[in-house]
């Protein structure tokens, strides 16, 4: 199966490495050349997030799209702060004015301190019966031939049609716990994961897999890391001890501290503890980050030369995983290493993997 890259363009080109700053700056000249350089270097799409204190994801990406011509765009997205059928016509109408490049990556929240900034004080188990809702909804307003009526728990629609339509809007969708795991088996398009051990990743996906069977549904899967590249394993592994150094430098100086950070959701308690075990597990992953920094979102990494990454991708690749979100700590750059260096490496092995499989089912 064809394995597709997912990039990153943040807002400005900081990282953990960086700064701790809680309100981003909007950095047109950074998005424009990160949304450029992940291009020209073979991205199949580019994930923008979201926060209740961030620029909007959607114009953001809007931009992006102006001055691009291949690029996907993955758009991080809460629901509840907009109407579904809101959502639906604007998402359809900047995926038809892009010729087809979105999708919607579903952010359900986590944490009760980051919704409330919003104004919202739902607690987790009604988010997720929400984002049910939600997505039943936005499905209805993409596909929907003739008006539609909906009486929900959440919401109350009355003829509600769209006139534009997506092209292919996939959705994805992530979180662990159970409620997160029974929305992503009736919604996901594409199942999204932190990266966890090659055990753990086997698990989830069987896990998601099974939800969603229930459904008559088989979802694809996307890994996210954190790759650390040179031209040594040596020095690869000295780049995350002093990225781990520096991060554990920014936090004591700007008195962080980690318990009072870590997120209550289940993916990131999973990460702690793999982390509470070494920085580092199988032949490459690398949970340092997540272990200074209280295994906030995308935090674990491969660490090795492009070589050594692209096959511990390839591990993943055949336990099911068929995207790899990745970013790095110097994100331009590191963006632009990641196109030059990993990927044509990845797609070659997964080529070769799937050749492989071809001539064994052959002979079978």
């Amino acid at each position: 199966m064809p394995v597709k890259f997912i990039g990153y363009i943040g807002f400005n080109n900081e990282s953990e490495i960086h700064s701790l700053r809680q309100i981003r700056a909007l950095d047109k000249d950074y998005v424009e050349a990160a949304a450029r350089a992940q291009e020209e270097g073979g991205f199949d799409r580019v994930l923008i997030p979201f926060g209740s204190n961030s620029p909007e994801s959607q114009i953001v990406a809007a931009h992006a799209a102006a001055i691009t011509t291949r690029l996907g765009f993955l758009i991080a997205h809460r629901p509840g702060f907009t109407q579904p059928t809101v959502a639906a016509r604007q998402l359809a109408t900047l995926d038809q004015l892009s010729g087809g490049r979105v999708a919607v990556h579903i952010i359900t929240g986590g944490a009760d301190a980051e919704m409330a900034k919003d104004g919202d004080d739902s607690h987790k188990a009604q988010r997720y019966a929400r984002t049910d809702e939600y997505l039943t909804v936005l499905r209805r307003e993409w596909t929907a031939e003739t008006p539609f009526d909906h009486d929900g728990d959440f919401y109350r629609i009355r003829q509600g049609f769209a006139a534009v339509k997506p092209q292919n809007l996939p959705v994805f969708f992530g979180g662990s716990s159970p409620e997160a795991i029974d929305v992503a088996g009736r919604h996901a398009d594409v199942y999204a994961l932190w990266g966890e051990t090659q055990e753990q990743v086997r698990e989830a996906v069987a896990t998601i897999r099974a939800s969603a069977a229930r459904y008559g549904r088989r979802p694809g899967f996307s890994l996210s890391l954190r790759p650390i590249l040179a031209d040594t394993e040596e020095a690869a592994w000295k780049r995350a001890d002093e990225i781990v150094a520096i991060v554990r430098e920014i936090r004591e100086r700007n008195a962080v501290a980690t318990s009072d950070h870590a997120p209550p959701n289940a993916g990131s308690q999973r990460l702690l503890q793999t982390a509470r075990a070494g920085y580092r597990a199988d032949k490459r992953l690398w949970t340092g980050l997540a272990a200074v920094a209280g295994a906030q979102g995308n935090s674990t990494g491969l660490v090795g030369t492009p070589e050594q990454v692209a096959d511990a991708l390839i591990d993943y690749y055949d336990l099911g995983i068929d995207h790899f979100l990745i970013r790095g700590f110097d994100p331009l750059g590191d963006a632009i290493q990641y196109g030059r260096e990993l990927l044509p490496l990845v797609h070659e092995r997964v080529a070769r993997r799937d050749a492989e499989r071809g001539e064994e089912k052959a002979v079978a």
